[in-house]
C-alpha cells in the first residue's frame, strides 16, 4: 500500500470513529425517549428533538473543569483519553468490506482487538483511584473485578471462531465464512457479545457505576468535557463491540448480495446490535456485584468451554 493509500484508510477510521458513536448517543436519546416517555430528547430543538446531542454538547463544554485538590493531577487528567483512545485503534483493525475495507490488516487481529479493548477499561481504573474519593475508588474496583471476570469468557468465545476458521486473522475468519456456522457458534455469539457488555459497563452490568451506591463510581469527580470523553468512550465501545461481535459471528460483509454493497451490511448488522444494547439499558434493572461476578464464572466461562468443545467436535466431523 503507497502512502497515499494508508492515508486515506486512516482518515476514514478517524471519520467513523468522530461520528459513529455521537450517532449511538442520539439514537440512545430516541429509543430511550419513546420507551420511557422522555419529554426532554423528543421536544429538544422542535422536530423530533434534533437539537438534544448539540444541547448536551454545550452543556458540557460550559461547565467547569474540576480537578479535587487531593487527586493525583496527572493520572485523573490522563484517564479519560486512556479510556477513549483503545477503541480508535481497535476499529483500525476491524474490516468492514471486501478488497481492503480495512484501516490496517493484522495477522493476530483477534488477539490484539481484545488486548486492546482491555486496555480501554484501565482509564476508569486511573479514574477511580486518582480522583482522592472513596466512591470513586470503589468504582474504579469493580471496574477491575468485573474486566478480570468477563475478559477470560470473552477470549474463549472469539478463540472458538478462531478455530472454526483456522485463523486469528479478522479479514481470514470473514474469507473463511460460512453461513452454516451461524447456529452452532450462536452460543459463543451470546457470550461475546454479553462478556462485551459488561467490559463497557452497559446495563444491567453497571454496577461500577450505580448511581444509588457509589454516587457515578470512577466518574464522581469528573466535570465537563473529560466527563464528556468518558461518555464518549462508552460510545465507541458499543461501536467496536457490536462491530466485532458482527465480524466474529454475523458474517461481516457477507449477505444476500455481497460484491461492492458488502460494507451496507456491515454497517446494517451493526446498527441492529446497537439497537439490541440501548434497549437492553431500559429492559432490565442493575445486577448486584456478586451477581456480576456469578454469572461471569458459573454461566458464561462454562458456556465458553462448552462452544470451544462443540467447534472442536464439528472441526473433526466435517474433516
Amino acid at each position: 500500500m503507497d502512502v497515499l493509500d494508508v492515508t486515506l484508510r486512516l482518515l476514514a477510521v478517524l471519520a467513523v470513529f468522530l461520528t459513529f458513536p455521537l450517532l449511538i448517543g442520539q439514537t440512545e436519546h430516541k429509543v430511550m425517549a419513546h420507551m420511557q416517555g422522555r419529554v426532554g430528547p423528543m421536544h429538544a430543538g422542535g422536530f423530533h428533538g434534533w437539537a438534544q446531542l448539540v444541547a448536551d454538547g454545550v452543556k458540557f463544554a460550559q461547565k467547569e473543569d474540576v480537578v479535587p485538590a487531593g487527586a493525583d493531577r496527572r493520572v485523573f487528567q490522563l484517564a479519560p483519553a486512556v479510556a477513549l483512545l483503545p477503541y480508535l485503534l481497535v476499529l483500525i483493525a476491524i474490516p468492514f468490506a471486501p478488497d481492503g475495507g480495512v484501516g490496517q490488516v493484522i495477522d493476530a487481529g483477534v488477539f490484539f482487538v481484545l488486548a486492546v479493548m482491555g486496555v480501554g477499561v484501565l482509564g476508569s481504573v486511573m479514574g477511580g483511584w486518582a480522583s482522592a474519593n472513596k466512591f470513586s475508588l470503589l468504582g474504579g474496583l469493580r471496574t477491575a473485578a468485573q474486566l478480570m471476570a468477563y475478559e477470560l469468557p470473552m477470549l474463549l468465545a472469539a478463540a472458538s471462531v478462531a478455530m472454526a476458521a483456522g485463523s486469528v486473522s479478522l479479514t481470514g475468519i470473514l474469507d473463511g465464512f460460512q453461513w452454516w456456522w451461524v447456529p452452532w457458534q450462536l452460543i459463543g455469539a451470546f457470550v461475546f457479545f454479553t462478556a462485551g457488555l459488561a467490559e463497557l459497563q452497559r446495563p444491567p452490568f453497571d454496577a461500577p457505576v450505580a448511581d444509588s451506591e457509589i454516587i457515578f463510581g470512577a466518574y464522581t469527580e469528573y466535570t465537563g468535557l473529560r466527563f464528556a470523553l468518558f461518555l464518549l468512550a462508552e460510545y465507541a465501545g458499543i461501536v467496536v463491540l457490536c462491530g466485532l461481535t458482527t465480524v466474529l459471528f454475523l458474517g461481516g460483509w457477507h449477505g444476500p448480495a455481497s460484491g461492492d454493497l458488502g460494507w451496507v451490511w456491515t454497517l446494517l448488522k451493526t446498527a441492529a446490535l446497537a439497537f439490541l444494547v440501548i434497549w437492553l439499558r431500559v429492559s432490565y434493572p442493575r445486577l448486584r456485584e456478586d451477581q456480576l461476578q456469578r454469572f461471569a464464572w458459573t454461566l458464561l466461562v462454562p458456556l465458553a468451554l462448552f462452544q470451544i468443545a462443540l467447534t472442536g467436535v464439528v472441526k473433526v466431523v466435517i474433516n
